[in-house]
């Protein structure tokens, strides 16, 4: 083989391995959610390493930025600690459709489990009103891929009491995510499955700190999870 079919084979391969390669320069990549997506971020300042936070999203800025320079992707975090679907509603114009995200990734869910008193969220009014978000952004962003991930809950601290009985809950919510994927052809990213799978390797403890939190393994696990799920999704766009 010539050099220059090697170069050009060279070139293939690693296009092919580019992670997100349905992105383009200088496309905007948005994170949205509550506290697991927020990770004590800055709200200010020009900082990546502060405005980024330290989650998931951080660790997925920072692995394809590093693997795919060229294309200076851009990474936006507007999770909020404490957010339910309804907090999501009353902020998404501006803090989503005003932001023209060529990829949305959304984490919501377990506040409008936990939260107490009038902050708890139903089951039919967080699958109606993460519907209403969907269809709202697809209407004005009809180009926008959009990723959601399930809400999970791990056995660790003050999540062991009642855990049988809130899993149990949590279970249908994430039912509604993929009963939403599927309406909207979305990927999910089965986090609790992975999550699950991965105590037969470390304990709760070492992947969640309070059973909601993730620790930074269990960050790097969602990273892990999050890729796989949408490269299978849209890996060959």
């Amino acid at each position: 083989m010539g050099f220059g079919l090697v170069i050009g084979a060279a070139a293939l391969s690693a296009a092919a391995q580019q992670p997100l390669p349905f992105l383009h320069a200088h496309d905007v990549i948005l994170f949205q959610g509550d506290s697991i997506t927020d990770g004590g971020r800055q709200r200010t300042g020009s900082d990546y390493n502060h405005i980024m936070g330290q989650d998931y999203a951080y660790v997925l800025a920072a692995q394809i930025g590093a693997e795919s320079p060229e294309r200076e992707l851009v990474f936006i975090n507007r999770g909020i600690s404490g957010n339910s679907v309804p907090d999501l509603e009353a902020r998404w114009p501006d803090d989503t459709i005003a932001l023209h995200p060529q990829l949305l990734s959304i984490l919501i869910g377990v506040n409008d489990l936990l939260s107490p008193g009038e902050r708890a969220v139903t089951l039919e009014q967080f699958e109606a009103g993460y519907d209403k978000l969907l269809a709202e952004t697809i209407a004005a962003l009809p180009t926008t891929k959009i990723v959601l991930g399930e809400p999970f809950l791990l056995p660790v601290g003050k999540q062991k009491a009642d855990y049988a009985t809130n899993m149990a809950e949590m279970k249908r919510r994430q039912a509604a995510v993929d009963r939403l994927g599927a309406k909207y052809h979305l990927p999910v990213v089965h986090y609790q499955q992975a999550l699950d799978a991965a105590l037969t390797k470390a304990p709760a403890e070492h992947w969640s700190w309070d059973g909601v939190h993730p620790t930074y393994a269990g960050h790097g696990l969602m990273a892990q999870e999050w890729l796989k799920a949408v490269d299978a999704f849209w890996g060959k766009s």
